[in-house]
């Protein structure tokens, strides 16, 4: 039986060839046999997926106008606020929370006429590189089940791979898309920052975090784009289109790109496995033989990110994460006898290990004497690393790159070494740092068959060029064809 994209999926349904009522019960079919294994779920909400899904029938054979997603079922991180259920953030001490308001990508997937089947699992306050650090619950990659699906928005590419959704949002603060994406062998998108609102995503690093797209498909992932990204006013760090308009993906996507130049940067590359080395070098060749040119750039702060990144992310989270006391809102210790031990029971309870771990750093960053050794001098390095791409972008359209040295790692390999850990992103922070868009694509595998990720990176607000870069590939490799055994 073929299977659909959710471009596919949506012309089908507004062509009236199935309806949403039965992709949607599909997919749940799919959810109840192999999400039990696969672990990509914190919650669903059958009820409400299933009205909205007969409502989109209902209007398609009324002749009504219906969105831009009409009908397809997608899926959402749970560190972005909706209305019905909780919104936990896989944490503990958000187990219980329900927002009283939708984020702004929430509402525009509903505008759309998106069928929101779920939220899905994530490393606690997206602090994790294999979604290992969840509070509640173990997600595994559908390519191995002994084998963690990356992170922090493991759930999201996991659902995306093991066909529990047609395509899904995460988070990105360090490669928190771009990762798991390129773990599971699927599509992820990190926006420029800016580019997509961030209202109602629950903060982590609040100059780093961006919400973008995971799906089967490039493709799929401009009509995701289409949707999500635009000025939103509540929002004060979402560029106005005046400055930075916003184009119809779609457009002009199957356009190859005449005369392209692609940077590599021979220094990264070699850190990475041998396998993936070469997974990458032969996704080049592709580009070549398309008539791309590839020139070698240099990126001589690059070597700092990891170091910069860890001070700046840490040290914001610290701040953002001084809100969960156990008073306003969230976990509350039912031991604390007055209200000092309210707030340091509860957070000590509820927070997990690595979270507890990111609080500390970035408190130690920002404490006095040390802001000016540490933080001050994190920002200053990105502003060499924001540089560096600046530079590099004036003799390239685009740079690549491993999305992640390795291919999905055993769960529990490196859960007990965060300094190895946070080594798994070291090709995507820096596009973090800078603020520049990233897609990461399949490319190969490794002598496992677990899938391998080629990162794209792209000068500020050319997301179209950048996902028309990535068709270029796909449209020359069949790993679209390509699915996980488990499924």
């Amino acid at each position: 039986m073929r299977e659909y994209s959710a471009r596919e999926l949506r012309d089908r349904i507004a062509g009236r060839e199935t309806s949403s009522v039965e992709a949607t019960e599909a997919v749940y079919e799919r959810i109840e046999k192999r999400d039990s294994v696969i672990g990509a779920y914190i919650s669903t909400d059958r009820e409400a997926a299933m009205r909205k899904a007969a409502d989109v029938d209902r209007r398609i054979a009324a002749g009504e106008q219906v969105g831009r997603l009409a009908g397809v079922p997608v899926a959402l991180k749970d560190n972005m606020c909706t209305t019905w259920g909780a919104t936990t953030c896989a944490s503990r001490i958000l187990e219980n929370f329900h927002s009283p308001y939708n984020a702004t990508v929430v509402k525009r997937l509903l505008a759309a006429d998106a069928v929101i089947v779920g939220k899905t699992n994530m490393d606690e306050f997206a602090m994790g590189s294999s979604t290992e650090n969840s509070g509640l619950k173990r997600t595994v990659n559908p390519w191995d089940t002994s084998r963690v699906p990356g992170g922090s928005s493991g759930g999201s590419a996991a659902a995306v791979a093991g066909r529990l959704c047609y395509a899904a949002l995460g988070s990105d603060t360090g490669g928190s898309i771009r990762q798991p994406a390129s773990f599971c062998g699927v599509v992820g998108l990190k926006p420029t920052y800016g580019r997509v609102s961030r209202y109602g995503l629950v903060a982590y690093g609040s100059s780093l975090d961006q919400i973008g797209p995971i799906t089967r498909t490039v493709g799929d992932a401009a009509l995701m784009m289409n949707v999500i990204a635009g000025h939103d006013p509540a929002d004060s760090t979402s560029v106005d289109e005046a400055v930075a308009p916003v184009c119809d993906y779609l457009e002009k996507l199957d356009e190859r790109i005449e005369n392209l130049r692609v940077g590599i940067v021979p220094q990264l590359n070699c850190g990475a496995d041998e396998s993936v080395q070469e997974a990458i070098g032969a996704a080049i060749e592709v580009y070549k033989r398309a008539g791309a040119e590839v020139v070698e750039v240099g990126m001589p702060n690059s070597e700092y990110a990891i170091a910069a990144y860890y001070v700046i992310a840490t040290a914001e989270a610290s701040s953002n994460l001084a809100r969960y006391d156990g008073v306003h809102y969230g976990h509350r210790s039912e031991k604390a006898q007055d209200y000092i031990e309210v707030y340091t029971k509860s957070r000590a309870e509820a927070f997990g290990k690595e979270v507890k771990r990111r609080i500390m750093l970035g408190t130690y960053a920002l404490s006095s004497g040390y802001y000016d050794a540490y933080y001050l001098k994190a920002l200053k390095v990105r502003n060499l690393i924001r540089r560096d791409f600046t530079e590099a972008f004036e003799r390239c359209d685009c740079i690549m790159m491993p999305a992640a040295p390795t291919t999905a790692f055993g769960i529990g390999e490196k859960v007990d070494d965060p300094l190895t850990m946070y080594l798994s992103d070291v090709y995507t922070i820096a596009a973090n740092l800078a603020g520049i868009p990233g897609i990461s694509i399949p490319c190969g595998f490794d002598e496992n068959n677990l899938p391998i990720g080629l990162q794209i990176l792209g000068p500020t607000f050319t997301e179209d060029r950048l996902l028309r870069t990535a068709k270029m590939f796909e449209s020359e490799t069949d790993w679209r064809a390509k699915r996980p055994p488990t499924v």
